[in-house]
């Protein structure tokens, strides 16, 4: 079945039609996240086609592993979903790898960022054989004390550095990782730093990676291509002045973005992998090989938010549906609803779409603060109590960046699959978090400590 467009939107229909009719979403649940299976596999197999379509260097050379960013859908079935499709892992925190290796991921197929690892994320590293981006001057240094002269150790971890090759930022500045001043990587363009990294990549023959991430969300391609131009010739520098192959591997990051105005999964892996290839002929040919971190273009249209309307008022003339899914799930959309809008699909009791003539009406929240809202003014079937509301689009990092605004509770999370004869089936992939883990996540066994202070 094609997974774009309108049969995109009719497999939606079923899976909310099906999750009501089990009780996935009830006045006990009245939020769940859904996950659609049969979609993350075709994300994955989209990426992996688009990349080997690309590649001019005879079989086997020059490999490529595409990384799934851990942070947009951090979900242990996810995760496990993903590498049995042949993706690895891109990690950037101690609960993150954590993750990973629950999930069953190799450790070689596993690569570790972030701008602040500790000594003990490293060395954790090092033993596993995890790859590991280096973010700064001082990390390397705290790296060499690790290592030694000889390098990474009988686990075999491949070294390399992470560069800003600072081209500038897309629309979301939060979301532009090369501006002049970005906190990550070491800024290539900065006075004397190109021949500082020459240099050290010259006096550590184990140094054999660079990693560049442009951004992700509100980044043009041809920008993030344009990074990757650059820190390629930078390879290429360090591998002409040390006259050996050093640098084998570019781990060129992710960061495809995602329109959220429609079904349609644009751009696509395709269009970045054929403009890669145009821009930078060489990454392609078999002398590299190849790393990808892409997390939001492979999960988010593969997921919805489904709540419960509580509620059906008015205010000032305006309707508004008060729904379980406000700030807790959905936080960009909330507090940056210009960088981060949201599609709303209206559904009756029984999961139905919603009939009706389309009125302006805001789409609200649970948390107790004025600005919880999700979509404001948006044209929808009258939405009536015991409705439901889908936020779509919401596959990557809704599900990872729960925020715990009136101590709700994260919600439940099932992936779906249909089969041949139309009929849903349902997996668990969170469970949805109670009140006693609640309360002991608020200090529920410590009661009486600050008291015993005196």
């Amino acid at each position: 079945m094609d997974l774009l467009g309108n049969d995109r939107a009719a497999r939606r229909h079923a899976a909310v039609r099906a999750a009501v009719a089990r009780g996935l979403v009830d006045e006990r649940q009245p939020v769940v996240g859904l996950l659609d299976v049969a979609g993350i596999r075709a994300s994955a197999a989209s990426l992996r086609e688009a990349f080997a379509e690309v590649r001019t260097g005879r079989p086997g050379s020059g490999g490529v592993l595409h990384a799934f960013a851990v942070k947009a859908a951090a979900l242990v079935p996810v995760l496990r979903l993903l590498a049995e499709e042949g993706l690895g892992c891109e990690v950037a925190s101690p609960g993150e790898l954590a993750l990973a290796r629950a999930a069953g991921v190799p450790a070689g197929r596993i690569v570790l960022d972030s701008p602040a690892k500790t000594t003990a994320e490293l060395r954790e590293a090092l033993a596993l054989g995890v790859a590991v981006n280096v973010d700064s001057r001082a990390e390397l240094d705290r790296l060499d004390a690790l290592v030694g002269p000889a390098g990474p150790g009988p686990a075999g971890s491949p070294l390399g550095v992470r560069v800003n090759p600072q081209v500038g930022g897309g629309a979301i500045g939060a979301m532009s990782t090369a501006t002049e001043t970005s906190k990550f990587g070491v800024a290539l363009r900065d006075p004397g730093a190109r021949a500082w990294l020459v240099e050290a990549h010259a006096r550590r023959p184990w140094l054999t990676r660079l990693h560049a991430h442009v951004g992700s969300q509100g980044c043009p391609l041809e920008l993030m291509a344009e990074g990757v131009r650059i820190v390629y010739e930078l390879a290429e520098e360090i591998n002409d002045v040390t006259g050996r192959r050093q640098i084998d591997t570019l781990d060129i990051g992710g960061g495809l973005p995602v329109d959220f105005t429609s079904d349609a999964a644009l751009p696509g892996h395709r269009e970045y992998a054929r403009l890669l290839a145009a821009t930078v002929p060489g990454l392609f040919d078999g002398r590299y090989g190849l790393v990808t971190e892409f997390g939001r273009s492979l999960t988010a249209k593969n997921g919805m938010v489904l709540a419960r309307v509580e509620y059906a008022k008015t205010a000032g003339g305006r309707r508004i549906a008060v729904t379980h899914a406000g700030a807790q799930v959905a936080t960009r959309t909330v507090f940056a609803p210009g960088s981060w809008p949201l599609r709303v699909a209206a559904y009756d009791a029984d999961g139905l779409p919603k009939a009706g003539a389309p009125v302006p009406q805001d789409v609200a929240g649970p948390c107790c603060f004025a600005g919880d809202l999700v979509a404001v003014g948006r044209e929808l079937p009258p939405l009536e109590t015991g409705d439901h509301v889908a936020l779509l689009d919401t596959g990557a990092y809704y599900f990872s960046t729960h925020f715990a605004y009136n101590a709700l509770p994260r919600p439940g999370i099932h992936g779906w699959l249909a089969g041949a004869d139309g009929r849903v089936r349902f997996a668990p992939v969170r469970a949805p978090q109670t009140v006693e883990e609640l309360v002991a996540e608020g200090g529920g066994a410590y009661r009486d400590g600050l008291s015993a202070l005196g």
